[in-house]
């Protein structure tokens, strides 16, 4: 039985970018993409963080930055989801924020008749220093404040999904402040220095302690701007176990959520029923 079919299991897909200043090509890449997973039977897929745009300046988002349900990188999603009849979760677009200076770096969800029923605003904000890098995001972004839950209904069966973004991994008070979902969904953009210590290690301990899947999707390579990110968008099951994943490159991964797998960890291990504080 597909897992279309059963009502049981979800097909997902991550895609991975490497995105450029210029959000024309980087919406064409993004539906390219999303189309061959779609035809590869997804039902739902995660776009990268940033996916839309990484500017030469960290300032270029400021200057395309959206108003909630306006815009052309919003309505090019809508299109996205509604051609491919799929869940669309676009990990991030600029909107306008309080600040005129900066942006909310929002996650966007869209159903496959092209609404937006979602979003959720970046709240921890990236900041990193060494000899030879910088990263301050609190300087064009401003942070939200509300923890994001999604919750949608496929083939009659109910599915509910954390969303965080990039840094927002390294706070696992955050995901504990969720509850129970069937499967956190982490767009990132994370920096190869980074990245390649830390990264599939936060996901997959995310995954271990909340018992369910991590589907982490990310910019992978180096950028026009010189930025280098890590990549590797990978499937974790509840167990902690790498399904698949995507080093390096653009490209997509794809895989099944099941509830039976859910079930089974969390009944042969509860630790989340154990849980005292």
């Amino acid at each position: 039985m597909s897992a279309s079919a059963n009502t049981g299991e979800l097909k997902i897909a991550s895609i991975q970018m490497v995105s450029t200043p210029t959000i024309q090509e980087n919406l064409s890449t993004a539906s390219r993409l999303i189309k061959a997973a779609a035809d590869k039977g997804a039902r739902l897929a995660v776009l990268p963080e940033y996916f839309c745009l990484m500017g030469l300046k960290d300032t270029d988002k400021v200057r395309v930055r959206e108003k909630l349900g306006s815009g052309p990188i919003q309505d090019h999603l809508s299109k996205i989801a509604k051609d491919n009849n799929l869940y669309l979760v676009a990990g991030t677009i600029p909107l306008e924020a309080f600040d005129p200076n900066k942006v909310l770096n929002t996650m966007l969800v869209f159903d496959p008749e092209g609404q937006q029923i979602h979003r959720y605003d970046k709240i921890h904000l990236f900041g990193f220093q060494t000899a030879t890098e910088r990263y301050q995001e609190s300087e064009t972004i401003e942070a939200g404040n509300t923890p994001g839950l999604l919750k949608i209904s496929i083939n009659g069966n109910g599915w509910t999904f954390g969303m965080s973004v990039c840094y927002d991994l390294r706070f696992p008070e955050l995901y504990r402040a969720l509850g129970p979902v069937d499967c956190h969904i982490i767009p990132a953009a994370f920096t190869y220095t980074t990245g390649k210590d830390h990264w599939e290690v936060l996901l997959r301990a995310r995954a271990i302690e909340n018992q369910c899947y991590v589907l982490a999707s990310a910019q992978g390579g180096t950028h026009l701007n010189q930025r280098r990110t890590w990549g590797d968008s990978m499937l974790i099951d509840p167990w902690g176990s790498v399904l698949t994943n995507l080093p390096e490159g653009e490209g997509f991964i794809s895989g099944v959520l099941c509830k039976d797998k859910l079930n089974e960890v969390r009944s042969k291990l509860p630790a989340l029923a154990h849980r005292k504080l």
